[in-house]
């Protein structure tokens, strides 16, 4: 009789692990297992907590002599539910969330597992931010690693943009730093190249003075949607690096902020965020909600905290997810008319087409100098299905990958990791393109075997070679 390799790997761990080994039945393993992408529910037969970056080290080492599946999780986000698996080992960082603020240098240190928030909170203390995504219980590594868009991307670029350098544990269970001047090579393809590399345990980023911020907003109605898309995609080409106009095409809800006429029909979403001074945004605000229903726009001050704390509960944990992404160089008439078809169409009330244009500070980084890439096309799409019962699931998926087929042809190579869902690793290539060859020779270097490989995964040259 085989012996269960999760056993032989809870064993070889238990010992010498100083957090929490939970195995299907102990208390706290349901919970621990549970991820935000309610599509992906999976069971896997270790999941480590660890307590330190000693336990990180140990963990890798450990599965990687018994040859388990291993996946990463830190705040569990990943739409493609890559932070679990069946049978396999969970290398959980939920327990290291130190954040340490030097407030006169304006940098920062954090460890793996932060989440967005645990961040902000410890920034805002000293009137600092680090750019960053929208939802503070998404997981910051995930985010970071990916590339990370959020509100402050045009002011302050990418959240990887203003990383200054890792600490991670490889796949030998070595620590290893890698910054611009160690480990140069490893430092870029950090910068957008996703969880192929390593475990991070600690992240060195530089800050930026901001305690508020002026947000606007205003749902513009059906008959004007193509009107609106039209004038957003010039006027965005012109405009400061203070602001940030994110749409989202969609159904409207039934709440009282709603005015009673759209509530249940199809709308754009605008939402504004100016971060210069509150009087120097309020022309550019004022032209951006012209083209909404008069009753719908509201404009205030918020704290920095608040605004990044104002769409958690749009997207909440056991929620399904599903998404499709791509990058347009230009919004053509065509483009515009098809997205406005698809909105009578969407088949939940959460569903949603997003989109939001990059430029600004992101787009003053060259293409080669991360492995992110090239940000010369602003308009990023994503198609964002959200629903919650399993029995809708063929609807909101096919719903997706419909309009995606539409819109492909005129979209420009390229998408990004951080919204690709499960079903994409066709498109890992398409992420990185030009920047291909030297990703997989990083990858080479650092996990020959693919030991980290429940990502967007980018195979080490041999595995690579076998596959062509």
């Amino acid at each position: 009789m085989t012996a269960d390799p999760s056993e032989e790997l809870y064993s070889s761990l238990h010992r010498r692990f100083k957090g929490d080994l939970l195995r299907p039945g102990n208390e706290g393993y349901e919970d621990a297992r549970a991820i935000w992408n309610g599509m992906v529910a999976r069971t896997p037969g270790l999941i480590a907590r660890c307590a330190d970056v000693s336990d990180v080290q140990t963990a890798i080492r450990a599965a990687s002599e018994n040859g388990i599946l291993a996946a990463i999780r830190c705040g569990g986000h990943s739409l493609a539910g890559f932070s679990t698996c069946d049978g396999g080992l969970v290398i959980d960082l939920a327990r290291m969330r130190d954040v340490t603020v030097d407030p006169d240098a304006r940098r920062a240190r954090f460890a793996g597992g932060c989440l967005l928030g645990s961040i902000d909170t410890a920034t805002q203390k000293a009137g600092l931010v680090f750019p960053s995504g929208v939802v503070s219980h998404t997981g910051a590594s995930g985010l970071i690693l990916g590339g990370g868009t959020g509100w402050l991307t045009r002011r302050f670029g990418l959240s990887c943009d203003n990383v200054e350098g890792f600490t991670l544990v490889t796949a030998d269970g070595s620590v290893v730093r890698a910054n611009s001047k160690e480990n140069a090579d490893l430092f870029w393809a950090l910068r957008g190249g996703g969880g192929n590399f390593g475990v991070v345990t600690e992240f060195e980023v530089k800050l930026h003075p901001l305690t508020s911020v002026v947000l606007a907003e205003g749902l513009t109605p059906e008959a004007d949607i193509r009107r609106l898309l039209e004038f957003w995609r010039d006027f965005m080409a012109e405009a400061p690096m203070d602001l940030k106009w994110n749409i989202d095409l969609r159904l409207a809800a039934h709440t009282e902020k709603v005015p009673v006429e759209l509530r249940g029909r199809p709308v754009a979403g605008n939402s504004l965020v100016w971060t210069g001074a509150p009087e120097a945004g309020r022309p550019y605000l004022q032209r951006a909600l012209s083209i909404c229903s008069p009753n719908s726009v509201r404009s205030n001050t918020v704290s920095f905290m608040n605004l990044q704390t104002m769409a958690d509960s749009d997207f909440p944990h056991g929620r399904r997810y599903y998404t499709k992404s791509g990058y347009f160089t230009y919004l053509d008439d065509t483009t515009i008319d098809r997205m406005v078809e698809a909105v009578a169409t969407i088949p939940s009330s959460h569903t949603q087409i997003e989109l939001a244009y990059l430029g600004g500070a992101a787009g003053q980084v060259g293409a080669e100098e991360t492995a992110f890439g090239d940000r010369s096309a602003p308009f990023i799409m994503n198609l964002l299905a959200s629903w919650t019962d399993a029995s809708d699931d063929a609807g909101n998926i096919s719903w997706v990958r419909g309009l995606f087929k539409k819109l492909r042809p005129a979209m420009k190579p390229g998408v990004y990791v951080n919204f690709m869902s499960g079903d994409e690793q066709d498109r890992v290539p398409e992420a990185y393109h030009e920047r291909w060859d030297r990703m997989v020779v990083v990858k080479s270097h650092y996990d020959p075997n693919n030991f980290f490989r429940l990502n967007q995964n980018v195979p080490p040259r041999k595995l690579a070679a076998k596959r062509e």
